[in-house]
This record gives structure tokens, C-alpha cells and sequence, in this order.
């Protein structure tokens, strides 16, 4: 098969009319993806319009079988056409980097024994990534035997369909007391893989197959230096542009032609070393720019140029500073763990401002997303906390067994929490009015691969296509949890 590319055609004829639906497509032999509008179907092809306008067509029965599902649904008409617009989940925290799902009508409660398991994978290797998930294929990044990997999954069977090497990963380079492996998810983008390991070697990678493409070194290329922990970012695409964080004293942050891996430009005004969150697009004053978390600062990259916007201090940020930062418009909030806190700011053209900033929020590593006008995530010490975006106050928290500190996911009108120490994976209503658990249960097994080491259950969970994925080291699950 061709791959999409090199299929569009001339779009012409009379179209079934269908609403615009933004999604990305999936090539179902090579796994190139491409980003356009659905207009409609006619003669067994699916037409499609670019973001720059172009229009084309597809053959429906050379695209994924998510897509023609996708396609089915709408010639069904409005009553069976999914709310969501799209069905990949193409990097880390979705297309939106924001950690919201875009399925609905999920179970709202879960039997005692939790939802159905339907498949398992046991050989994911070390490592802590969480899922991409693009047509029918996942990949996730793990180390074996010293190699680390992205290794890709069928989604229906949970079969391997294929591993390729990104770099070595003997343990050695960083601290590997929590355990070794990469750490940041996968990005996929028009039929690319783009993926970095705990030592910092990013490599470019065939969706189709694992060929490399090309690969820089964060350490010998850009004179990066390793954080403690590893790297543990999860690269951008936008565009066509992939967009890194090295750290250093030649710029922390880099932007790459996704499909050359030629260096576009490079932050020479920004020094600061990398720690492990990863950037976010922010729209602000008319500004394209690339918001970063550092140690001590938040800077703003101008997209187009990597010119230095702006900065904003984070004079408490120690030790460790992870959580990805969330995006509200032109807001911006950011937190860390270690005693930090949390603060949101207003950011314009070349400036930001600090809105409020206090100590409600202290989420160490996993992760805090917003739903209408609060924030949920675990915070040091508190437990499970919800904030008011826009005062900072607390709206309340849980804590206690089983409601400690792990990570927060969000799916039609839910959040999915997993205990970081006891592996278990609870189901609470995303609502500010408090905490109202509805279903809770256990990984199968516990990995083997964490003895030894103080790692704890740290992989973010994803929910796609009425499927729950979730990970602890080299076991990989994967559930049901579309509703009746």
C-alpha cells in the first residue's frame, strides 16, 4: 500500500453531507497519520480538508479500522456520531497535552471486581512510559537486556508487532534507585515515532516498522547534561516541527524538522538545565509560544524563532521539578513537588504574571489536569486534591489508604486514579462538590522488575475507545470500560 500521502486525489462529486469533525487519519499498513476535517463519504472514499485548505480523498478500506468505525457512525447519523472528534491518542496527556479522554458514554461505576480484563502483555521491558495509541497500533518505550526500545502493540490482541532500538539503557548515567528504563512517553506524527531515553539519545522511528529514521544526542549533539532521575520529557510535534528540551548553556530548548531532524532553531537566551516536565503550546497576545517548567523558572519560546519571550520565577522549585504544566487560554499553572506549591499565570506576548500562587497543590509526579474551572491531582501530603483554578483556594481532598499519592486521568465526566503503592486503580466523579468514589481494584500481578528498587506504580493510565490501559514495568493491561 502507498502511503497517504500519495493518495490524495482531487476532491470532486456531489459529498454526503457531514459536519466538520477535526481528527487524525491513520494509514492501516504503515501507520502514517495525517491531520484534516471529515467532510463526507462518496463512492467507498472518504473526503478530507487540511488545516491549509487542501481537500482530498481517501480509500475508506486503506484507513484504520478506528477510522472507518469513525465513518460508519456518521452515516448513521447525529444520533450514533461520537461526541469526541477524534479516537488517537497520540502522545503524552492526548493531542492537547491536557490528560482528557475524548470517549464518552463510559461505565459511571464499576462491579466489584473491576471492569473486564481483556488482554495482557508481559514483556514491556523497564521503563515507566505511558501509551501512544494511533489507529490500531500502541507503542510505549521500555528497556531489555541494556537496549531501550519503543516497542509497538496491536491494539485489538495485545500482540507485539514489532521493537526497535532508540539507545542503551545499562542502568548506568543516572540514578536508577527507582528503577532504570525510559521514562517519557512516545509521540507519534504522520506515520513517525519520536521517543528519548533516560540517557537522552531521541531517535526518529518508522510507525510502520521501527526503521530509524535519524537520532541526535541530548549529551554529544547539544551539550545537554542528564538529570539525576534521566530524562524523562515527552518530545513535541507541531507541525512540523519536533520540539525538545536538551537544557544547557547553548539553549535549553531545540526545535528539529520532525522529518529530517535538521536543527530549525535553537533558545541561545534560555540556560537553564532540563528537569523532567514536558512542554506545552500556549496561544497568548498573538504569540504562538512553548511553555517549559524549569528548576527556578517558567520561560516562553516564541515558536517561530525559539527567541526568548519571557520567564517567570519558581523560586521554590527543588530536587525535582515533573508535573507538565496545564494550559487554560492564555493561562498558564504550574507545580511541583518537595514543599513548592502551585501558581498560575497570565501570560501575553512577551510577559507573564503571576495571578495567585500558594502551597494547596505540591504534585510531585503524577500530574494534575483541569475540568471546567478546577484541578484534580494527588498532592504531597494532602492526598487527592481539588483546586479552584481561579483563586488557588482548595475545594477539598481525600487521603488516607489507597488515596495517598499516584496519578489522575479524566473520561466523560471521570477521573482514573491509581494508588501509586498499592497498584490500585480507583474511579471517582471529576466534580468539586468532593470525592465520591465509585468502583476500585487491582493490577492483576505486580511486576518483578521493581524489587529492589523504591519504584512505585508510576505509569499515567490512559482511557481510548472505550479501552483503559495501564502499565507497571513490563506488565501491560488492558480493560473495558465502555458502558452498556
Amino acid at each position: 500500500m502507498k502511503p497517504i500521502r500519495t493518495l490524495l486525489v482531487p476532491l470532486a462529486a456531489t459529498l454526503l453531507a457531514a459536519p466538520l469533525s477535526a481528527r487524525t487519519w491513520t494509514d492501516a499498513a504503515t501507520g502514517r497519520t495525517i491531520e484534516a476535517d471529515f467532510l463526507g463519504i462518496q463512492d467507498g472514499k472518504v473526503s478530507l480538508k487540511r488545516s491549509d485548505g487542501q481537500t482530498f480523498t481517501l480509500p475508506i478500506d486503506k484507513i484504520s479500522a478506528a477510522d472507518q468505525d469513525f465513518i460508519k457512525q456518521q452515516k448513521a447519523g447525529p444520533a450514533s456520531a461520537p461526541a469526541a472528534a477524534g479516537t488517537d491518542w497520540p502522545g503524552w496527556r492526548g493531542p492537547n497535552r491536557n490528560d482528557h479522554s475524548p470517549d464518552t458514554g463510559l461505565l459511571k461505576s464499576w462491579p466489584e471486581k473491576g471492569p473486564e480484563l481483556l488482554w495482557s502483555f508481559e514483556n514491556g521491558g523497564k521503563g515507566y512510559s505511558s501509551p501512544a495509541i494511533v489507529g490500531d497500533r500502541i507503542y510505549f518505550t521500555g528497556s531489555r537486556k541494556g537496549s531501550a526500545l519503543v516497542i509497538c502493540l496491536d491494539a485489538s490482541s495485545g500482540k507485539e508487532l514489532w521493537n526497535a532500538p532508540i539507545g542503551d539503557d545499562s542502568g548506568e548515567g543516572y540514578n536508577t534507585g527507582w528503577g532504570s528504563g525510559p521514562r517519557g512517553a512516545p509521540t507519534v506524527s504522520d506515520g513517525l515515532v519520536f521517543a528519548l531515553t533516560a540517557n537522552g539519545e531521541l531517535g526518529c522511528l518508522s510507525a510502520a516498522d521501527g526503521k530509524r529514521q535519524w537520532r541526535k544526542n541530548f549529551v554529544d549533539d547539544l551539550g545537554g547534561k542528564v538529570p539525576s532521575w534521566g530524562y524523562a520529557e515527552s518530545p513535541l510535534v507541531d507541525g512540523d516541527k519536533l520540539i525538545v528540551t536538551p537544557g544547557g548553556k547553548d539553549g535549553a530548548i531545540v526545535a528539529f524538522d520532525k522529518k529530517t531532524g535538521k536543527q530549525l532553531w535553537r533558545s541561545e537566551d534560555l540556560h537553564d538545565d532540563a528537569q523532567y516536565a514536558s512542554i506545552v503550546i500556549v496561544e497568548a497576545g498573538g504569540k504562538r509560544q512553548y511553555v517549559q517548567l524549569f528548576m527556578k523558572n517558567v520561560a516562553g519560546i516564541d515558536a517561530e524563532t525559539g527567541e526568548l519571550l519571557w520567564t517567570a520565577p519558581w523560586k521554590d522549585g527543588r530536587t525535582a521539578v515533573i508535573p507538565t504544566p496545564v494550559v487554560n487560554g492564555d493561562q498558564v499553572y504550574i507545580t511541583s513537588g518537595y514543599g513548592a506549591g502551585s501558581m498560575l499565570l497570565q501570560v501575553a506576548a512577551d510577559s507573564a504574571k503571576e495571578l495567585w500562587k500558594n502551597k494547596v497543590m505540591k504534585n510531585h509526579h503524577g500530574g494534575v489536569l483541569l475540568v471546567d474551572d478546577h484541578l484534580y491531582g494527588f498532592s504531597d501530603g494532602g492526598g487527592l486534591t481539588c483546586q479552584s483554578l481561579k483563586t488557588g483556594d482548595r475545594t477539598w481532598n481525600e487521603k488516607g489508604q489507597g488515596i495517598q499519592k499516584g496519578t489522575v486521568h479524566y473520561a466523560d465526566g471521570m477521573l482514573y486514579c491509581i494508588d501509586e503503592h498499592e497498584g490500585s486503580v480507583f474511579l471517582i466523579e471529576a466534580s468539586p462538590k468532593g470525592f465520591s468514589e465509585q468502583g476500585r481494584f487491582p493490577m492483576p500481578r505486580e511486576t518483578e522488575l521493581r524489587k529492589g528498587t523504591k519504584g512505585k506504580v508510576w505509569t499515567h493510565p490512559v482511557v481510548l475507545n472505550g479501552r483503559l490501559y495501564l502499565r507497571d514495568q513490563d506488565l501491560f493491561f488492558c480493560y473495558d470500560v465502555s458502558g452498556p
